[in-house]
């Protein structure tokens, strides 16, 4: 089972039941700050003899001295019959108000710590915190993969209102949830009798009675050398009992004192056991300490929410699980295609190759990688598999490399298609190793590796064509991509840009529609998004979203691009004919890769025609007046400049530190982006020198050009495209 199944499993069932703990022990933490603010913490260096003889002079009756973990001290003692518990003030003894053992109801301590169930709820209390324990290393290890390792573990993050909650609250009390799973456990065990505290017995000790009058406790040698500090509790001797003795208790163990001589009659260490159990009682419960009790009760009542956003995004997982229709039994099928998919996007390919191929008149198994086995009527095999984080496969698809190294190749022609995102370093990684580990083994392949970015319906395509030829049958593979649910974005204004080559061009500006929380939860509407991410629309009459970078941010309160007109392209000429006030349905897709980390590295923005927006938005919400550096290419600045009032605004205001322009089109324009790119190497080898991030945006063809310069820019400094591409430094976003 992987770490997400036993995560996701565990946290829905039990997580329930460590939702009651957490939220009773948000409640119990209220006990030490009381305590902590009814009374003033006594002298650590104060001598226990001075603490005893202050207390009894202002105190008749005095049984027993308590040092609560909180500093106060607490008296108790008989005024005739009436029992009495006080607070005193230790650097006099005057008693300063009735001391209460809690303020909070006992039910609530019961409920915490036994479910209300006696010991068998202590039993299912002690269970709930070992699973904890589970969930906390499970989400460690979840959080390392979603973030990109410990490297990019406090970079932003990225996904629906119920991930962000999850992951980010996650991130910051992982640590606390995970320590008081585990001193919870540490503390049931000795509740439970699985771990003895104290010592198998007490010693028998008694005052030797030599008939001199008992000693007063400031003349006792043994407190005299003991500070307060490491005082837990002091019992008097009785009146009545000649042969009684002083007993006292501190962090260390337990002494017997002689109420005549004043000298230790014995002396019992504390246990390892009850050491370690102090300290899990102390980090636990955060009675030593108020602050930390803030912090703990914090930790408790977040468990709530945790579960919730869980919960949510379960479900939102389970909305959008993949449903094959038309698979045929395993046994029956002459074609298997296995799937790799940590989003579950790539199972509506496999879907469509399926239907393609069913129509052809082939018998098809469709089932998730784990899953790879062939069957004496298999004739082709077609894995598709995606690639996560850094390279690694989807979590349900971990161990398939070592579960392929295990079979016997035969005969059947396996092919592999991969699907990643060309901005990451690892693009199509696992499919790549997946490859690899088939042809090693011995497996022959229809068709050579094909790596589709961004879950391209175009390459896919492309990529049925050369499967038809490859298999001699016709072959029409019609994906259609699973939509998330959409928003309506209302048009409230437009820029007109003619182009320098005819193709009509159109800043447009949508009203950003704020939507309530619950919506969010459930992961629709657009409640986050930042420059550079990708906004799906559907034009009309159509099922297949075309995606445009997005040149603003949630924060700037409208949702902006630009789109240039395409031949034939029916989203482009359905947006450039929409009025002020007309509709389009939308949604969100992340574009993390090519997003910019917080900090104030230096960062070269080098975009050409309508690829610039993304890099404008960036520009717009530099409020910290980071250095970013634009290298823009157009045509001809009368007609293509998209953004340039913005940007010369902008430069004025300190959002761009330097604009470098070129104009192909023009006399004197200044070439390509890559021209000037040429011209100013030295100054881009400092900049890249200090640590500079790179972006580009345009064209595929532009973004080439654009690697090959600086291939050339950077070679003095034996560094590379690529070598920039690996550190995370370098990311492209190309149509």
């Amino acid at each position: 089972m992987s770490w997400k199944a036993i995560h996701r499993w565990l946290g829905l069932t039990v997580g329930a039941l460590a939702v009651v703990l957490g939220v009773t022990g948000a409640i119990l933490a209220i006990d030490p700050v009381q305590q902590a603010w009814q009374a003033p913490t006594a002298p650590g260096e104060l001598p226990v003899a001075t603490l005893v003889e202050r207390v009894t002079r202002n105190i008749q009756g005095v049984e027993e001295i308590r040092h609560l973990p909180s500093g106060a001290v607490v008296v108790f003692s008989f005024a005739g019959d009436q029992p009495l518990a006080s607070y005193v003030d230790a650097t006099d003894g005057r008693v300063l108000g009735a001391w209460q053992p809690s303020a909070v109801p006992r039910w609530v301590k019961n409920l915490h710590r036994s479910l209300l169930l006696g010991d068998a709820g202590r039993w299912g209390a002690a269970g709930t915190a070992l699973v904890m324990a589970l969930l906390c290393a499970s989400a460690l290890v979840l959080l390392l993969r979603r973030m990109g390792g410990w490297r990019r573990l406090a970079a932003r993050v990225r996904g629906s209102l119920a991930q962000r909650i999850h992951v980010v609250a996650g991130r910051v009390v992982l640590a606390v949830l995970c320590l008081t799973s585990l001193t919870a456990l540490t503390m049931s065990a000795s509740t439970l009798g699985l771990v003895a505290l104290n010592a198998p017995s007490e010693p028998e000790v008694f005052s030797s009675v030599t008939g001199k009058p008992a000693l007063p406790g400031a003349q006792l040698a043994a407190l005299q050398s003991l500070p307060v500090q490491d005082l837990r509790k002091l019992n008097l001797p009785s009146a009545t009992d000649p042969e009684d003795t002083w007993t006292v208790a501190t962090s260390q163990g337990h002494g017997w004192i002689d109420r005549y001589s004043g000298q230790m009659l014995a002396w019992q260490d504390a246990t390892i056991a009850q050491r370690v159990n102090d300290w899990a009682v102390v980090l636990h419960t955060g009675e030593a300490s108020w602050p930390w009790a803030v912090i703990l009760g914090l930790m408790g009542a977040s468990l709530l929410l945790f579960w919730l956003s869980g919960a949510v995004i379960w479900w939102q997982a389970r909305r959008s699980a993949p449903h094959i229709t038309g698979n045929t039994p395993l046994g029956q099928a002459d074609v298997l295609i296995f799937v790799a998919s940590e989003g579950g996007s790539t199972w509506g390919f496999a879907q469509a190759l399926q239907d393609a191929l069913s129509q052809a008149g082939h018998h098809v198994h469709t089932s998730a990688l784990e899953n790879f086995q062939t069957t004496a009527a298999t004739r082709q095999i077609f894995v598709l598999a995606a690639t996560y984080g850094e390279g690694q496969a989807p979590a349900h698809a971990s161990n398939v490399l070592a579960h392929i190294a295990k079979l016997t190749a035969c005969a059947v022609p396996v092919t592999v298609l991969g699907f990643g995102d060309r901005q990451f370093p690892a693009f199509c990684a696992f499919a790549e190793a997946l490859d690899r580990k088939l042809r090693a083994k011995g497996w022959p392949e229809l068709l050579p590796l094909e790596c589709i970015h961004q879950q391209s319906g175009q390459q896919f395509a492309r990529w049925g064509t050369a499967l038809a030829c490859a298999l001699g049958e016709p072959l029409a593979l019609d994906y259609v991509p699973r939509v998330p649910p959409t928003t309506a974005l209302t048009l409230i204004a437009r820029q007109d840009y003619h182009g320098a080559t005819g193709q009509a061009t159109a800043i447009l500006r949508f009203a950003w529609p704020a939507l309530g929380l619950g919506a969010c939860l459930r992961g629709r509407g657009l409640a986050r998004f930042a420059a550079g991410d990708l906004v799906g629309i559907l034009p009309p009459d159509s099922a297949v979203p075309r995606f445009y970078s997005l040149a603003s941010g949630w924060e700037d309160g409208f949702l902006e691009i630009c789109v240039r007109q395409m031949p034939g392209g029916l989203c482009s000429t359905h947006l450039l004919g929409l009025q002020v006030g007309d509709s389009i349905a939308a949604f969100i897709r992340l574009n993390p890769g090519f997003s910019l980390p917080q900090s104030q590295r230096p960062v070269l923005l080098i975009g050409a025609g309508t690829g610039v927006a993304p890099l404008a938005g960036f520009i717009r919400r530099n409020d910290r007046h980071r250095p970013l550096h634009l290298y823009f290419g157009g045509r001809d600045p009368s007609l293509d400049f998209y953004f340039g009032p913005e940007i010369q605004q902008w430069l004025g205001e300190g959002r761009l530190a330097s604009l470098q322009t070129v104009f192909s089109r023009v006399p004197g324009g200044g070439g390509y982006v890559q021209d000037v790119l040429r011209r100013d190497a030295e100054r881009l080898r400092g900049l890249v020198t200090e640590g500079a991030l790179v972006r580009v945006c345009g064209s595929r063809a532009m973004a080439q050009g654009v690697a090959e310069a600086l291939d050339t820019v950077l070679a003095p400094l034996h560094l590379s495209v690529s070598q920039l591409k690996a550190k995370e430094r370098y990311a492209e976003d190309v149509f």
